[in-house]
């Protein structure tokens, strides 16, 4: 049994949005997701770190769904920028139950454990030059009280792991509030996603005052799941 991480499949199956067009390692993504699928076992868990799916709504995710349930193991999902389908838990976990999609679950104001370590969560988010500096607050205050939701349901465990879309920090942008709520509650490691291509050198992987941070976006992780711990 193992937890592994992967973000940024950007599936479409059921939209004209092949990451395939981007040309260099996304030339048959998909293949190759299944291939770095093919380490898990059905009892192993992976978090799946947001941009998942192009469709627009559920229905148009549809094909996506049924393509990463069929991957070994146990899926736990948060949500990405581009995922414009996602709606209220209970909705998705809905239309998963009426697709018999049973291998997915929902990361979202809660958290999932892991044997004895607490998988947490949130989005997360980065300052949108398109939008006032008082939207942007309200935003990252909104994904902070997410964050810290995600950290209170893990209660006592001693052992707190979270997982964003957005790094918390990379290159010289430091989302403060994101990282004094993961000290807060002990967070020791966390993972994200996001950056794509040349974005890539502007990851923070390592320790960083008393975090350590890796990157797992797809084209990254060469669309193998990182394992984060047996």
């Amino acid at each position: 049994m193992a937890l592994y991480a992967i973000g940024d499949l950007h599936l479409s199956f059921s939209t004209d949005k092949p990451m395939d067009v981007f040309g260099g390692g996304w030339i048959n993504y998909t293949e190759k997701i299944k291939t770095g699928f093919q380490m898990l076992q059905p009892e192993d868990v992976c978090v799946l770190c947001g941009d998942i799916s192009w469709g627009m709504h559920l229905e148009e995710s549809l094909e996506d769904f049924l393509f990463i349930n069929k991957l070994p193991g146990r899926k736990i999902i948060l949500k990405g920028n581009h995922d414009y389908w996602w709606g209220t838990t209970a909705k998705m976990n809905a239309f998963f139950e009426s697709n018999g999609i049973t291998g997915i679950d929902i990361l979202h104001n809660n958290c999932f454990f892991y044997e004895d370590t607490a998988i947490c969560g949130t989005r997360g988010w980065l300052p949108d030059e398109e939008l006032s500096a008082e939207q942007n607050r309200k935003i990252m205050a909104r994904e902070v009280t997410r964050l810290r939701t995600s950290l209170q349901a893990a209660g006592d465990a001693n052992t707190k792991l979270c997982f964003f879309h957005y790094p918390p920090r990379f290159k010289n942008t430091v989302c403060h509030d994101i990282i004094s709520a993961m000290n807060e509650y002990g967070v020791k490691k966390c993972m994200y996603g996001h950056l794509h291509a040349e974005g890539h050198r502007l990851a923070v992987r390592g320790a960083a005052e008393g975090i350590e941070y890796e990157i797992v976006s797809a084209d990254f992780m060469d669309f193998t799941p990182l394992k984060v711990m047996d």
